[in-house]
């Protein structure tokens, strides 16, 4: 049996939006990947929406990376999400479920959907760090010459995934498609690392390039942004409301006095369809529609 599909972006992050509540079948890595390699379903992460494991919740998610692997967190997946299940509801409050915990949504409309992406998490196992560090606003990690590192002492924290954060003059000045790769599968990070690059613009403001985990160079990464926003206030850059600019455009995060991480931004619709496996495994689609009123 075919599933729907809905190929989005959040703010140019590339996700596939699969709907398997009503499928016999489920996702796995191998599936995944070849879902990721066919241009009119690829992603950098593809959302499941799977029949709610929790009362109360409304759905349960999977979120994979283009290698196969899982992902605990993907604003902008999740923003994707919400809007799929309130165009099909007409409501606007949603709970969803990952392995990562709750996700409260609110899709107001197209350009506002925020989610309350949780609270994050500081300690150096929580993260997780290879060994112990007692303040992870700047950990002990560089590159590059001892004397002279091209990059040093990130912030760490975790937002549904391990987050280092790289604080930089220039985002534009490095070449991260070249040490990304090398960052993210640093041994001090046995779960692997979102790495980016952030830049402080003002008081309330960041600019934002993300390596991401299992994903490579994107253009947005709302985990990532909620990372660089809480970091930025942990270190003084900026306050708790921050607007952070990506490649791709810009989410607005604010990390309230209660703990929680709420990221605001939008989430367009490309196209639709319905897909499936065959026998040997092979992708099968079928489209429906094209565009943002599909």
């Amino acid at each position: 049996m075919d599933a729907p599909f809905a190929k989005m972006n959040g703010i140019g992050n590339e996700i596939t939006v699969l709907d398997l509540r009503d499928a016999p079948w489920r996702l796995d890595a191998d599936r995944a990947r070849r879902v990721a390699g066919d241009p009119s379903t690829a992603f950098e992460q593809l959302m499941t929406i799977e029949p709610p494991r929790t009362p109360g919740t409304d759905a349960f998610m999977h979120i994979f990376n283009t290698d196969g692997s899982l992902s605990g967190a993907c604003g902008n997946g999740t923003r994707c999400v919400g809007l799929v299940l309130a165009r099909e509801s007409g409501q606007r409050d949603f709970l969803l479920e990952t392995s990562a915990g709750l996700l409260p949504v609110t899709a107001v409309d197209a350009d506002h959907i925020t989610v309350d992406m949780g609270r994050p998490r500081f300690g150096w196992a929580e993260i997780p760090l290879a060994e112990p560090f007692a303040d992870t606003r700047a950990i002990e990690l560089q590159i590059g010459p001892i004397d002279a590192p091209i990059l040093h002492s990130p912030s760490a924290v975790n937002v549904g995934n391990p987050h280092a954060i790289f604080w930089v003059e220039d985002v534009e000045a490095y070449d991260l498609g070249r040490i990304g790769p090398m960052l993210e599968n640093h041994p001090i990070f046995p779960e692997r690392a979102n790495i980016s690059l952030a830049q402080s613009t003002g008081p309330a403001s960041v600019k934002v390039r993300v390596w991401e985990r299992g994903a490579g160079l994107t253009r947005a990464c709302g985990s990532a942004a909620c990372a660089v926003a809480v970091a930025a206030a942990r270190t003084g850059r900026t306050g708790r409301s921050v607007e952070v600019t990506l490649p791709g455009g810009t989410l607005s995060i604010l990390w309230r006095e209660d703990d929680h991480v709420m990221m605001t931004g939008a989430a367009e619709f490309e196209h639709e369809g319905r897909l499936g496996f065959e026998d040997d495994g092979a992708l099968r689609l079928e489209h429906a529609s094209v565009g943002a009123d599909a």
